[in-house]
C-alpha cells in the first residue's frame, strides 16, 4: 500500500476526530478533543499561517469566540490580529488573555476544522 502524502497526513488528523465524533458534544469537549490531537505551538504565532486557542476577553461586555479559529494577519508586541473564521472578520487578540497553549493547524484542515461546531460566543 502506498504511504500518505504529507498533506494527507496534514489533513486526517482533524478528519479522523470529525468522523469519531457523537454528535452530543459542546463546543467546549469538541475544543479539548482538538488540543489533545494536535501538538502545542512553539513560540508566538506568525502572519500567514492557522491556530487555535482559547480566549478569555478582558473587556467587560464585549462579545467574543473563546475559541477560535484564526489566520494570523499581523502579530505585534501586545498580541496579534488575524481573521477569526467564526466571526467572517478581523479580531484582535492580546497575548495576557490567550488561555494556555496556541495550536497551529494547516491549510488542509481548514474545511474540517469548519464544519465543527467548536465555537464558543460569549459576553464578559
Amino acid at each position: 500500500m502506498p504511504r500518505k502524502t504529507l498533506q494527507q497526513r496534514k489533513r486526517s488528523r482533524i478528519t479522523l476526530l470529525v468522523k469519531n465524533l457523537l454528535g452530543t458534544e459542546n463546543a467546549n469537549d469538541i475544543m479539548n478533543k482538538l488540543k489533545t490531537i494536535l501538538p502545542e505551538t512553539v513560540g508566538p504565532p506568525k502572519a500567514g499561517k492557522f491556530y487555535i486557542f482559547v480566549y478569555n476577553a478582558k473587556t467587560s461586555g464585549v462579545r467574543y469566540d473563546q475559541n477560535p479559529l484564526v489566520a494570523v494577519t499581523e502579530v505585534f508586541n501586545w498580541g496579534f490580529r488575524g481573521i477569526n473564521y467564526h466571526w467572517g472578520e478581523v479580531r484582535q487578540y492580546t497575548w495576557d488573555e490567550v488561555a494556555g497553549a496556541v495550536y497551529e493547524v494547516y491549510r488542509e484542515e481548514i474545511d474540517d476544522l469548519r464544519r465543527l461546531p467548536f465555537s464558543n460566543i460569549l459576553t464578559k
